[in-house]
């Protein structure tokens, strides 16, 4: 990525207070940072922590833009810039919404209430060496994880692979809006979270708006609710059902179910 601070203020609707800069990359933990010189500090609050109480730290530190949304004194940092929007976060997921127009590359979303970093890994390691390819690091599949992958990837990668998951209703729609895959990927519905939604149908709705642009979507045929829901919302896109029988899995090093499940998407 790289953007001036005068076209993310435009991008978020927000204003640019001190130093307009360049910046190449994200950060929203100070005790992470490592290269200040081109990074955003994307300050966001939670119930625990205020990324607002570490500008002064990583201002000495070296940080020169800051993406906000509380009041700041930009006249104590002189040469730094501040983009002061309404939300934080909305503002870091409307810069990856941006820059996932730029990747030229096939964009994979996987979700399911199970299997997701398994199956991305998978999916990673069954790719042939010479595509370039990009994956979510870790488990980074949250509000701020997905946005913060969707920035790793660069406009050249062949593939990107994002993990995405929700924990309440409504948060899909606003990973949608980032990620909008070419290629989707449920792995599993379970009962994680579960006591958020008033049922399964209910949390496999709101898991699937994840693939409304999607044009091929990849997903276990041996789960029926599944595979029934995905026919009656998409049928009208390229549908991978496929079982544990649709491949041979003889030399795969795990007997368990969910495993050969796992491999049998990731193969697809």
């Amino acid at each position: 990525m790289k953007y001036r601070l005068k076209e993310l203020a435009s991008l978020c609707g927000g204003e640019l207070l001190g130093t307009d800069a360049t910046v190449m990359r994200v950060s929203t933990d100070s005790r992470t940072l490592s290269e200040p010189d081109g990074t955003l500090f994307v300050a966001l609050r939670s119930a625990r922590r205020d990324g607002n109480r570490y500008i002064a730290e990583l201002y000495r530190r070296g940080v020169r833009a800051f993406l906000t949304d509380s009041p700041v004194d930009a006249k104590a940092y002189p040469l730094a810039g501040f983009v002061r929007c309404a939300d934080s976060l909305e503002a870091l997921q409307r810069l990856a919404a941006d820059h996932r127009t730029s990747l030229k590359g096939t964009v994979v979303a996987i979700t399911g209430s199970n299997g997701k970093t398994v199956v991305k890994e998978w999916i990673a390691q069954l790719c042939p060496p010479q595509i370039r390819l990009f994956r979510s690091p870790k488990s980074y599949n949250s509000q701020i994880g997905v946005a913060l992958s969707l920035l790793m990837a660069e406009p050249d990668d062949r593939i990107v692979l994002i993990e995405a998951g929700i924990s309440q209703r409504g948060e899909m729609a606003r990973l949608e809006r980032m990620v909008r895959p070419d290629v989707g990927n449920f792995t599993k519905l379970g009962d994680a979270y579960q006591e958020l939604f008033s049922d399964l149908g209910q949390k496999l709705n709101d898991k699937l708006i994840l693939f409304r642009q999607a044009q091929t979507i990849i997903y276990n045929a041996s789960a029926p609710t599944v595979a029934q829901r995905i026919r009656e919302l998409y049928g009208d896109r390229q549908l991978a059902g496929v079982t544990p029988q649709s491949y041979d899995l003889s030399t795969l090093p795990f007997s368990d179910g969910a495993s050969r499940e796992n491999a049998a998407e990731a193969i697809a």
